[in-house]
């Protein structure tokens, strides 16, 4: 065992077994580096990535790489999961030396923690173009003793290049009137007509653009079309719910086949938004069986949620990518039998003796079929008979049955605060829109560990807990994305607790987080770690950048407690993003929704009385897509601008721009109020 069996992050600990001799990131690993005159090997990671796995097996468990990594560097790993500001300025330096990024990533450092040359995924014999991981630890070792000023140089210079690049610049024009108009425009260039999404393979999710496609009118179509490829593709989990990480091909079929947290909070809101302004049943089903996924595998006895499952399923013999998930027409036979719902199945999911996936490390799996829908299940029952759907239910039934009896591929198993926003955010979204009282229960309890778990008395949040420990300063997503879940709670579960704990998250917000005279918010605060830069992120990731979020967050302040200076901030922090917005043709959703929000009226829908009196009116309210309105449903009174002056209880109040119609205690014409707003 090495030094990262005492880590609390499940991949580090994937890593206490290897002949190599890592350090977690820390004071003392870079004092050894001076101590010992050699550079340090940074590898950072994560526990569901498949890649990861592939160089870990490869070069890591190897003993003769691990001699020569042991020989010529300190050796540290970091989980990007836990770390995320670590690994954003070394992910800035890798995209710059290489001008892509991805993990795992290697980047070899001086012991002053500065990067001089770095790449991803290294293999253990050159071909395909790049070098043995071998022959780039010879090269770099020898480097270091033979041209060391080079190497301090080309240090001192790529550290300057990513502190200038990350350096906040001031905006100084807002968006021209219209902008959202042309975001949709930029964002139609890219868009493939046929398949969804934008760009060609592989294709990732992109939830923070469709959210605000679904915000524009415009742009909807793009946004439901490509849900509806998506939960047709293999993308898909068809027998359990939920949504893998991304798809290798531009079809959506073959994904690679990790689940993450993020993907399937964001998404399952993504199509409760999609339901509201469709009125398609289907997106609203693709919604429950996500958030039944996270409920059934990823939700922890506390009420926390896990971050991940594993792309690879072990086996005696090391990992095989998919192999859980994907199948062969014989192993669908032995499960079902023979019949006309064995043929059924084969033929609804796609599945051909040919298959259409293998695992390239291991061949000897053999040509296997990831599920997908090739035909709509409409045409399947207009061409087989109305009980298709049923039938197709019972086999999909039994295959995931036969499926969980399989091995299972690993969960990652820590919680992450940030990403547990976004959860909460959408179990209350889906309590609210489908009027679901248990999945209101699971984003009350998701709160209350929260609370208890990972807040500390003066009201900052950690940013991960394992095994009884809250551990890691909070950074700004885990502050923003859980107050933004905290203000869905409230719309949802009607409890102005949640909407103030919302409020205290944004004054650490805005006392810890915001520069103002750059007019961002820094991703780590000024009592976190002193890294080599401070990031100020508006370009989004797999989630919407922090600095979206908190400029959404400061809207929802001002909107509900009447925050001017909140409502300032929040322009601020698009204008000073505003060129790079224009001149991108996507990665800015989160903003450009913010852009949405401050270009919407000023919208309020309260809804007082018991739970009783107002459940219709509740029910009214949840059919319509207003995602930048004000919604108070809760008991009469409250300190909150929008229910003052409100008497009485059931009665429903539809306010614009701080006039108000006539209030109405009749569902229909709440109804009729409510399509006025515009929202969808």
């Amino acid at each position: 065992m090495n030094r990262l069996a005492q880590e609390s992050s499940p991949y580090l600990r994937q890593h206490a077994e290897n002949p190599v001799d890592w350090w977690p990131w820390s004071p003392e690993a870079f004092e050894e580096a001076r101590r010992r005159d050699v550079p340090v090997l940074l590898s950072v990671g994560y526990s569901t990535c498949h890649w990861c796995h592939v160089m870990a097996h490869e070069s890591f468990e190897d003993e003769a790489t691990a001699a020569q990594m042991n020989a010529g560097f300190v050796n540290i790993k970091v989980d990007r999961e836990e770390r995320p500001d670590i690994d954003a300025v070394y992910m800035a330096a890798t995209q710059a030396l290489t001008g892509q990024g991805g993990w795992p990533m290697t980047v070899f450092l001086t012991p002053d923690a500065e990067p001089f040359y770095a790449g991803t995924y290294f293999p253990p014999r050159e071909g395909l173009g790049m070098p043995s991981f071998g022959r780039v630890l010879g090269s770099v070792s020898g480097a270091w003793t033979t041209q060391r000023d080079k190497m301090l140089g080309n240090a001192q210079a790529l550290t300057a290049h990513i502190q200038e690049a990350s350096a906040p610049r001031r905006g100084e024009d807002p968006l021209p009137d219209g902008a959202t108009g042309l975001a949709v425009e930029h964002l139609r260039r890219v868009y493939d007509a046929d398949l969804g999404g934008f760009g060609g393979a592989p294709k990732f999710p992109s939830p923070a653009t469709l959210d605000f496609l679904l915000t524009q009118s415009a742009g909807r179509d793009m946004a439901l079309h490509t849900l509806r490829r998506m939960g047709a593709g293999g993308i898909h989990d068809q027998l359990g719910g939920g949504f893998h990480r991304y798809s290798v091909d531009a079809q959506w079929l073959v994904p690679h086949f990790e689940k993450m947290l993020y993907d399937n909070a964001q998404l399952a809101r993504t199509l409760l938004r999609a339901f509201q302004v469709s009125g398609d049943g289907a997106f609203a089903d693709l919604a429950r069986t996500t958030l039944g996924y996270l409920e059934r595998e990823m939700l922890s006895a506390e009420g926390g949620f896990f971050s991940a499952q594993d792309a690879d399923t072990p086996t005696d013999h090391g990992g095989v990518e998919g192999l859980t998930f994907t199948w062969t027409p014989a192993e669908i036979r032995e499960v079902l039998g023979a019949g006309g719902d064995t043929d059924l199945a084969l033929r609804a999911y796609g599945v051909t003796e040919e298959g259409n996936f293998l695992d390239p490390h291991r061949p000897e799996y053999g040509r296997r079929n990831v599920l997908h829908l090739p035909t709509p299940v409409s045409q399947l029952t207009r061409d087989l008979g109305p009980d298709v759907p049923t039938r197709l239910e019972a086999a999909r039934a039994h295959l995931l049955a036969a499926r969980q009896a399989r091995t299972q591929p690993g969960t990652d198993d820590k919680v992450l605060t940030s990403w547990n926003g976004l959860a909460l955010a959408a179990f209350a979204d889906a309590a609210r829109v489908l009027g679901d009282t248990q999945l209101l229960e699971v984003a009350r309890r998701n709160a209350d560990f929260v609370r208890r778990e990972l807040r500390l008395p003066d009201g900052t949040l950690r940013h991960t807990y394992k095994d009884g420990q809250a551990r890691v300063e909070g950074l700004l997503e885990d502050h923003v994305l859980y107050a933004l879940g905290l203000v869905a709670l409230f719309q949802a579960g009607g409890d102005l607790a949640h909407l103030h704990w919302a409020r205290e998250l944004w004054t650490v917000v805005r006392r810890d987080f915001w520069d103002a005279e750059a007019g961002v918010f820094h991703s780590a605060g000024g009592r976190a770690e002193t890294l080599l830069t401070r990031q100020a992120q508006g370009f989004d990731s797999a989630i919407l950048s922090d600095n979206a979020a908190a400029a959404l967050l400061a809207l929802w302040v001002d909107r509900y407690f009447g925050d001017p200076e909140a409502l300032d901030i929040a322009r601020r922090t698009v204008q000073s993003f505003a060129g790079d917005m224009l001149a991108a043709t996507g990665g800015f959703g989160g903003l450009w929704q913010a852009a949405a929000f401050l270009e919407a009226p000023h919208t309020e829908v309260a809804i007082l009385g018991t739970p009783a009196e107002r459940a219709p009116l509740e029910r009214a309210a949840a059919r319509h897509f207003l995602p930048f309105t004000a919604l108070a449903f809760t008991g009469s009174g409250g300190d909150l601008p929008v229910l003052e002056a409100r008497p009485g209880g059931g009665q429903a109040y539809v306010c614009v721009d701080r006039a108000c119609q006539l209030p109405t205690h009749d569902p229909a014409t709440l109804e009729r109020q409510l399509g006025g707003l515009g929202g969808g």
